[in-house]
């Protein structure tokens, strides 16, 4: 995942596309940063996963500055945020569908023996394992209760 961003960002600045190519510097900017911190901690440079959870950590700032922008009356600031979204977006594996998500709640349930709310956080962290940057995991939230709760 980390040499498609930099060959995507080599390519952008030979096609002098400026959005594209200041969008991938700060996505650099941001993975560089997690093996900085991952250099603190003893660990390895940042795992695809690792970036994947950065890809959607900037994907929600972004989207979320975008709605402040609109409410604001600020249409063409929130235009910009879209297309990095746009752009970030074209690198993060391909999102869960809610048929998907519902199937993998529930294997994840019946693995681990899940009988109730008190096994929630199990099941979330079980889920974050296993499908790192493929799933919302505020939506799966939803999703783990209905299922936990048999509603």
């Amino acid at each position: 995942m980390r040499t498609a961003i930099t060959d995507a960002l080599k390519d952008a600045m030979k096609s002098q596309d400026k959005v594209r190519t200041s969008t991938l510097r700060l996505v650099n900017a941001a993975i560089k940063d997690k093996d900085i911190a991952n250099r603190g901690q003893n660990r390895e440079a940042a795992s695809d996963d690792e970036i994947a959870q950065i890809l959607t950590k900037m994907v929600k700032q972004r989207e979320e500055s975008a709605k402040i922008y609109e409410d604001n009356a600020r249409p063409e600031l929130a235009a910009k945020e879209r297309e990095e979204i746009a752009v970030i977006a074209g690198f993060m594996p391909q999102q869960m569908d809610e048929a998907g998500m519902e199937a993998a709640v529930a294997a994840v349930v019946a693995g681990l023996g899940a009988a109730g709310m008190k096994d929630m956080g199990r099941v979330m962290g079980a889920l974050k394992e296993r499908h790192a940057g493929q799933m919302d995991f505020g939506k799966a939230n939803g999703v783990v209760k209905r299922q936990l709760t048999g509603a």
